[in-house]
């Protein structure tokens, strides 16, 4: 895990679009991401050690910032979280895995397919990656999560299975509406901030 942690930092780093975060809203957005899902992912759940539940965010700060930018808000929460003593600094490599680079990747992916597989319109862009995106991503979080669970030994998959994963159905609704709000808000009132929104793909000529 320490090593996949590593060369997604370094990935991060060469591919960002460092560029965009001269403009101060830019940088406010990255920076008010960061904060928001530091203080979401304060607020969780615990059903074991090492079963908790919490609000994701990842959807929504891929669309609003792009895959790059977004490995980097949701890493500055993890850190934040870490720092304040929620998480020890041991799991740090395991939790960005976790909680970072694997939902951001699955709703980058997810997001592609979609622009790949429907039609270009504004409806589908809100509620089918920004809603039911947001949802799938966190329960493809929680079935890898308790993946590694299982094959570390820590819990038996028949116990996640009637006791930890249940949960993350009723999480992804709380999450879909959640995401989905921002995301609308966002196209919405400020269309500019959302990286993955094109005015002339969803709006023009519809």
């Amino acid at each position: 895990m320490l090593a996949i942690a590593v060369l997604s930092l370094y990935a991060t780093v060469r591919r960002a679009p460092w560029g965009r975060l001269r403009e101060a809203t830019q940088l406010n957005l990255l920076l008010g991401f960061s904060v928001g899902l530091m203080l979401l992912w304060s607020m969780k759940a615990g059903v074991k050690p090492g079963l908790s539940l919490h609000m994701l965010g990842a959807m929504a700060a891929t669309l609003a910032l792009g895959p790059w930018l977004a490995l980097l808000a949701l890493g500055l929460a993890l850190g934040g979280i870490t720092f304040n003593g929620t998480l020890e600094w041991l799991d740090w490599p395991v939790n960005f895995v976790l909680m970072v680079l694997i939902p951001v990747a699955f709703a980058y992916a997810f997001q592609r397919a979609v622009e790949r597989l429907f039609p270009a319109h504004f409806f589908i862009f809100v509620f089918v990656i920004g809603f039911a995106g947001a949802a799938l991503t966190v329960m493809v979080q929680g079935l890898v999560a308790s993946a590694v669970l299982v094959s570390a030994g820590a819990y038996t998959a028949s116990f996640l299975l009637s006791e930890y994963l249940p949960f993350f159905l009723l999480l992804g609704f709380s999450e879909a509406w959640i995401s989905g709000a921002v995301i609308t808000l966002l196209v919405v009132y400020r269309p500019e901030w959302v990286a993955a929104f094109d005015d002339r793909r969803y709006l023009l000529n519809k």
